[in-house]
């Protein structure tokens, strides 16, 4: 009798959780481990936030709420999609789920039959393509690359596009890259997507670490139709440092978020209460904190970048938002030492081969692109400190010094 479940042969663990847990063992064994892993601030959460969610508890707000969010809250979430985004939505269009990652998940499970093609440009966030898979879809992966800015073209779009299409995924800022699009780039796309019977699915958990002035556009921002088309994901877990309190939320067609309801009811019922309270505080709140995680954000950016310039063999482009570096290694790959490496480990990819030595070698945790669709680089996040940065990256370069030889 096989235990597990058939649907599970095509998912695997998540490669950022995995390495980020495997750094935290090597920290704890009492090495030296700078940690580019993880996808989440190093600011605390904003002391307002906080005491939001210990008034909720004091208030004895510790029951169980409507599966898809408390009123409260869905209405910070309304006014938020108004107010800076000109989208307007009712109450009915609105669920409140375990993160951003539930949100999406229930889409799909929600949306998806077995067949359905969702059109994922690459790199890819790593959970994009095993959700698809787990709601029975075909992940179509369109790539871009370092050329491109990392950002999928409407002619890349209008190919990848068939009968079966049933979404395409758009994340801006992006997670790996932190690729931006500006409101042209989204416009052309539209131009593409208007005319079809394809919903897409709009990641806006990066929207606020956006740098340079870059106006923030996702597509169901370009015009009515395009809303009416569109559904919208976000959560507090990056903007506000809330990783661990899992708030995400969705936005768009109503009959979709009634079946959505549907399948969190079954699943996990409603979001913490004492969350959604904190949630609720940071939408409504002062926003001061989030400019100056910004501002820090902005610095280190720029600081991993400079660094990542200086070691050979290594390409690295300037991301536009979110917090993570994206550096091709491919003249590495081609060393001396690498190609040592190669013959002797017999591992079939070379950004893992990259990553697992980096670690093991150098107590430097980064997570391999193939992970996200492309093998030619790694996953830095700068989401540390500027000493952990100069400490991480000269790691880095030593460790690539050593491969030329």
């Amino acid at each position: 009798m096989k235990l597990v479940a058939k649907r599970l042969d095509v998912v695997e663990p998540s490669p950022t959780l995995a390495i980020t847990a495997k750094a935290n063992q090597l920290k704890a064994s009492g090495l030296d481990v700078v940690g580019f892993g993880a996808g989440e601030p190093d600011f605390d959460t904003p002391t307002h936030i906080k005491e939001a969610a210990k008034k909720a508890m004091d208030q004895g707000k510790t029951k169980y709420t409507p599966v898809s969010g408390t009123v409260s809250l869905k209405d910070a979430i309304i006014k938020k999609f108004e107010t800076e985004n000109g989208l307007k939505y009712e109450k009915n269009q609105i669920i409140v789920g375990t993160g951003g990652k539930q949100v999406l998940y229930n889409f799909f499970m929600a949306t998806l039959n077995p067949g359905d093609e969702v059109i994922i440009p690459a790199p890819y966030w790593v959970s994009y393509a095993d959700i698809v898979r787990l709601a029975e879809g075909t992940p179509v992966i369109v790539s871009t690359d370092i050329s491109s800015g990392f950002k999928i073209t409407a002619e890349q779009l209008e190919k990848a596009i068939t009968p079966k299409t049933k979404v395409f995924i758009f994340n801006s800022p992006s997670n790996p890259t932190g690729a931006a699009y500006t409101r042209s780039d989204v416009e052309a796309l539209v131009k593409v997507l208007e005319p079809k019977d394809i919903i897409t699915v709009s990641d806006d958990i990066y929207e606020k670490i956006i740098y340079d002035g870059l106006e923030f556009v996702n597509p169901a921002m370009i015009s009515p139709k395009m809303k009416e088309k569109t559904f919208v994901i976000n959560g507090v877990s990056k903007a506000y440092s809330m990783t661990g309190w899992r708030i995400g939320y969705g936005a768009g067609n109503a009959e979709i978020v009634k079946n959505m309801d549907t399948m969190q009811g079954q699943s996990t019922s409603n979001a913490s209460s004492i969350s959604q309270a904190a949630a609720e505080a940071a939408l409504t709140g002062d926003q001061a904190p989030v400019a100056e995680m910004l501002k820090a954000f902005d610095k280190r950016r720029k600081l991993i970048v400079g660094l990542l310039r200086e070691i050979p063999g290594v390409e690295c482009r300037m991301p536009e938002g979110a917090f993570y570096a994206f550096p091709y290694i491919t003249g590495v790959y081609e060393m001396p030492g690498f190609k040592r490496l190669l013959a002797e480990k017999k591992e079939s990819s070379y950004s893992k081969l990259f990553c697992d030595v980096l670690l093991d070698k150098y107590n430097v945790a980064a997570v391999p692109g193939i992970a996200f669709g492309d093998d030619k680089a790694i996953r830095l996040s700068y989401a540390l400190g500027d000493k952990d940065i100069e400490k991480g990256v000269a790691r880095i370069k030593q460790m690539v010094l050593d491969l030329q030889k």
